[in-house]
């Protein structure tokens, strides 16, 4: 039953993928040190963190590097956000000759900063602006374009089913659903009966879902309950890169392992170990203070080490609080 759901390997358009399990680009988050440590836990697809057309086809220095990536990160996405039709084929050629895989089209993402051009979710409210912008896209590309959204702008708003049929009749070869609405945020729980609605009202589109997978029982709930295509992994992959892999085991009821406190100290460790390789020693600190909250949570000591990592100094002085950090037979939880 469950290996229904697993797809391996999985079509999107004319790319062959590993599976249907991806990992969502998550602005601030999915860096180049984040992708290295995820890739080797085998996600179906994951991105880099969403861009800017504007500042794309401008060749923003700044753009370009949010736009790292190596062969070990393959299958490899990229995602723009703007609402300007007349240069989304432009960005979306440069995206191509950049060798990504597949272009994402966010029509998604909630901050002020963005959607007060009317980008991300602002294209909530102009549906029509998305399906011209799709279609330059895709008119531009061979590679595949998808298109991620939110349910709607508000609860009196609700645009799935319309959104599903313009991404594609503009020739998108997914759209991502991510069960909530702009206003929501981050808050209260998402509802997969949008996803769920995105499903019934497509014809040959795929629809993956997103919103509120913190664990394997919820990726295959999420299946189950929506009947998507494939699972987009957010905030879940934080501190848990092996959730796909967690995921697919799953799956193919394989027994899950608990991932002890040591090992996710260990995991740490490695995750800083790329940050220095690609960061100075000064970012990779501020960036730890971040980084280390992910990875080491729900157990005993928790709220002290957030404390003691949040004013970290240097390098020496966060892998002292890591190795230190207090480990028996506390075990957390494999997602």
């Amino acid at each position: 039953m469950k290996k229904e759901y697993l797809k391996t390997p999985f079509q999107l358009g004319g790319i062959t993928l590993p599976n249907n399990i991806f990992y969502s680009p998550l602005a601030g988050c999915s860096d180049f040190p984040f992708r290295k440590m995820a890739a080797r836990f085998r996600p179906g697809l994951m991105f880099c963190e969403m861009v800017k057309m504007e500042a794309l086809i401008r060749y923003d220095r700044n753009t370009l590097r949010i736009l790292d990536y190596d062969a070990s990160m393959r299958p490899i996405g990229a995602q723009l956000c703007g609402s300007n039709a007349s240069i989304a084929g432009q960005a979306a050629k440069i995206i191509e000759e950049l060798g990504f895989d597949s272009l994402d089209f966010n029509c998604g993402c909630p901050v002020d900063k963005v959607t007060k051009d009317g980008s991300g979710s602002g294209m909530l409210k102009n549906i029509d602006l998305i399906g011209d912008i799709l279609s330059n896209m895709v008119a531009a590309v061979k590679i595949p374009v998808t298109v991620k959204i939110r349910a709607g702008w508000d609860e009196d708003s609700i645009v799935v089913e319309e959104i599903t049929k313009i991404a594609e009749k503009a020739g998108a070869k997914a759209i991502a659903v991510h069960g909530r609405t702009r206003e929501q945020g981050y808050t209260g729980p998402a509802n997969w009966d949008f996803i769920k609605r995105a499903v019934a009202a497509r014809n040959s589109i795929l629809v993956i879902g997103n919103g509120d997978v913190f664990s394997k029982e919820k990726a295959e709930e999420m299946f189950e309950y929506t009947g998507c295509d494939a699972v987009l992994v957010s905030r879940g992959t934080l501190g848990s890169p092996w959730i796909a892999e967690e995921i697919i085991d799953h799956l193919r009821g394989i027994p899950g392992k608990q991932r002890a406190i040591e090992e996710r100290k260990k995991a740490l460790l490695e995750h800083l170990d790329y940050m220095l390789s690609y960061y100075p020693d000064e970012k990779t600190v501020l960036e730890m203070r971040k980084v280390g909250c992910w990875y080491i949570k729900d157990s005993f000591g928790t709220k002290r080490f957030r404390g003691f990592i949040s004013k970290g100094q240097s390098i020496n002085e966060i892998k002292k609080l890591i190795a230190e950090f207090p480990v028996g037979d506390q075990v957390l939880d494999a997602v």
